[in-house]
């Protein structure tokens, strides 16, 4: 075999990893031979005769595990993008070592004491306010991690971790196979009528690529409870078959598995010093205190019930003219559009065609950043990234000074997951002089061959969003790796990517790219309104499906050790009726069975960041269209103030640094229509 290529830095511009030298051979022996380095660099400063000081210990910590950390990013990315039965197997070995590997560092004595000896003397070291912080937060992760527990409790903690890290890559897996497997197979394109011609053609290409029976038409399923066709389909049963096969996935296999998870992390809260796993996940974010996230989520759930209850009531009128007497699950999209097209004249269907992804990208999405930032982006074909459909850009600042990359993986497959996301394949740092590259990931289902991909309006808000956590990792200006980019607390990573939502409906963005892909005629001016108007309509759902979603997982996770949870059904159920947010035609967002983000994605107990971040982000968007600024400086400022500086400071000082003030809940409430 020839010369790993992870065992030396990138010679590509930006060191973007060299893809196609890379095999799913590579992975296990750069793993392996990247941890075995690191713990040799830590032992080096460890075993180091002099007395620690913040370069001996802190900054070589922080220059420790290149191999590894390179490695990982490129793994990791591939586990969620391009999957295959080999990269699951080696991900299912991994995982658990490197969980091992996280607690050999974390729980190393030595080390913990010449980091513990610096925080005791922090005050007399001289330290910038950034080094400072990288000490303080390396001194907080390692107690959390367990560096205080005796000897027994940290072998005990051990078996936790490797138990949970193997679990959560399991639990993944499973919902990774359901989600194929539940896809819905139809014999007739007569059972999609109420799809635009281009989305029934979508979906005898699905067959075909899923190498189904010639003739057949799949519906894929998203990640959410709700799947998007649920809006347009006419056909009752048919609506009702795809909303259960969503609503079903991964039942058997994943809610032992949650159970079990659940339990093992309430046992090592209790371990690490806290009543419950969200204590002990909350201590570290912006909320600070489960009191604080109850007490938000327990404001919201009534009015966000009652604004439903008004929804389901229009609702009612329209399904009676159809002979439904009662609203369910899988009626409540389709109805609520019949809604919007009598009461607001806005049609879902009508709306795609003036959404054509590469004008939405280029005319809408990179011209925003140009607006707020002065970015330019060039894509570079000559530049191999790891999938065939995934699209390299060069972004530059308005100098003409060369900024990063940007990867585009626009399009769903099936080994890539569902959802969408942002990662990093490079993360920047002064320390060791790299520059980012950073990735979004959506779904989007690929057209029959030659016909433009035509996204709906949530697609294009999908891709706004995402582009705001690439920002995020793109204007990160910091000296050491810990703090670059998006690795901020799980609460206020989302605020930057809401805010970035605002300038799809911003008249200067959404006139530039909100074009007919036949004609070229801009979205009409009074469609523009309509839209607006309805978008207040539907706030009521949207809210009770997330905040249903963020109750289970703020239950599941403040279960104190020792609880027993019988079956993960009956838990979901008991939990939503007593939250006052059980409503039957509106599930949850995700259920346990497949609810990836907290069993398998890092947002354990930490659900919530999405409504506290858009505290931060109605807040925001306030301040961009009422400052007096120009949108440039505007973006300056955030930029210069907020999205560069990571996590280098405390968050909300970034935030109170831009606004000039704490954070205020009047404009969510406003939006969400709560108020």
């Amino acid at each position: 075999m020839t010369e790993n290529p992870f065992f030396k830095p990138s010679t590509l511009v930006y060191e973007l990893p060299p893809f196609a030298e890379i095999r799913d051979e590579h992975y296990l022996p750069a793993y392996e031979r990247g941890m075995a380095e690191q713990l040799a660099e830590i032992a080096a400063i460890t075993a180091d005769p002099e007395p620690p000081t913040f370069a001996n210990t802190l900054v070589a910590l922080e220059r420790s595990g290149d191999l590894l950390r390179r490695v990982d990013a490129v793994f990791r990315n591939q586990v969620a993008s391009d999957t295959s039965d080999a990269v699951d197997e080696v991900d299912a070995k991994v995982s658990p070592l490197l969980a091992a590997h996280h607690d050999a560092i974390h729980l190393d004595r030595a080390l913990f004491a010449r980091i513990e000896e610096l925080y005791g003397r922090r005050a007399e070291l001289g330290l910038d306010p950034e080094s400072l912080r990288l000490l303080e937060r390396r001194h907080t992760e390692f107690v959390r991690s367990g560096a205080r527990l005796g000897a027994a409790e940290q072998e005990r903690l051990r078996e936790l971790n490797a138990e949970l890290a193997a679990l959560g890559t399991t639990f993944q897996q499973n919902v990774n196979a359901a989600t194929k497997a539940a896809a819905l197979v139809l014999d007739s394109a007569d059972e999609l009528d109420g799809l635009s011609a281009d989305a029934i053609a979508a979906a005898g290409e699905n067959a075909r690529v899923l190498g189904c029976d010639e003739g057949t038409y799949v519906l894929s399923l998203k990640n959410t409870s709700g799947q998007p066709e649920l809006a347009l389909l006419t056909d009752r049963s048919v609506r009702e078959r795809l909303l259960a096969a969503s609503l079903g996935r991964a039942r058997d296999t994943n809610g032992p598995l949650a159970i079990r998870m659940a339990g093992l992390r309430a046992e090592r809260a209790r371990l690490l010093g806290h009543p419950t796993h969200a204590a002990y996940v909350v201590a570290d974010e912006t909320a600070g205190t489960v009191e604080a996230v109850a007490g938000l989520l327990a404001r919201l759930v009534e009015p966000a019930v009652a604004n439903a209850r008004r929804e389901a009531a229009e609702l009612a009128k329209v399904a009676a003219a159809d002979g439904i007497d009662e609203i369910a699950a899988h009626d409540w999209a389709h109805y609520s559009e019949k809604v919007r097209q009598s009461s607001y004249q806005v049609d879902a269907a009508a709306l795609r065609p003036y959404f054509e992804l590469e004008r939405v990208l280029h005319d809408g999405v990179f011209h925003a950043a140009g607006l707020a930032y002065g970015l330019t982006f060039t894509e570079r074909p000559d530049l191999t990234a790891y999938h065939p459909e995934a699209r390299v850009f060069e972004v530059f600042e308005e100098d003409g000074g060369s900024l990063g990359l940007f990867i585009g993986d626009f399009h769903a497959r099936a080994s890539k997951r569902g959802g969408a996301w942002m990662d990093e394949l490079v993360g920047q740092s002064a320390l060791t002089g790299r520059r980012p590259v950073v990735m979004n990931n959506l779904n989007i289902a690929r057209p029959a061959p030659g016909e433009p991909v035509l996204l709906t309006w949530d697609e294009v808000r999908t891709l706004f969003h995402e582009f705001g956590h690439a920002l995020h990792g793109l204007f990160s200006d910091v000296r050491y790796p810990l703090f670059a980019g998006t690795a901020v607390p799980r609460d206020f990573v989302e605020f930057p990517s809401q805010v970035n939502e605002m300038w799809m409906i911003r008249p200067e963005v959404l006139a530039n790219y909100a074009r007919h892909h036949v004609t070229g005629e801009p979205l009409p001016a009074e469609l523009v309104e309509r839209m607006a108007a309805a978008e207040g309509f539907g706030q009521g759902f949207r809210t009770v499906e997330y905040l249903a979603a963020t109750l289970l997982d703020w239950a599941w996770h403040t279960v104190p050790e020792g609880r027993e949870i019988a079956d993960a059904e009956e838990f979901e159920a008991r939990v939503l009726a007593e939250a006052g947010i059980a409503v039957p035609a509106i599930p949850p967002r995700y259920r346990t069975a497949y609810f990836q983000h907290i069993f398998a994605g890092g947002y354990s107990a930490g659900y919530y960041a999405y409504i506290w971040s858009e505290v931060l982000d109605a807040d925001t968007v306030q301040w961009f269209a009422g400052n007096g600024r120009s949108v440039r400086n505007s973006g300056e400022v955030f930029r210069r103030e907020l999205l560069a500086r990571g996590f280098s400071r405390d968050p909300l000082d970034s935030f109170r640094e831009v606004v000039g003030r704490s954070p205020e809940t009047g404009p969510l409430l406003a939006r969400r229509g709560l108020a």
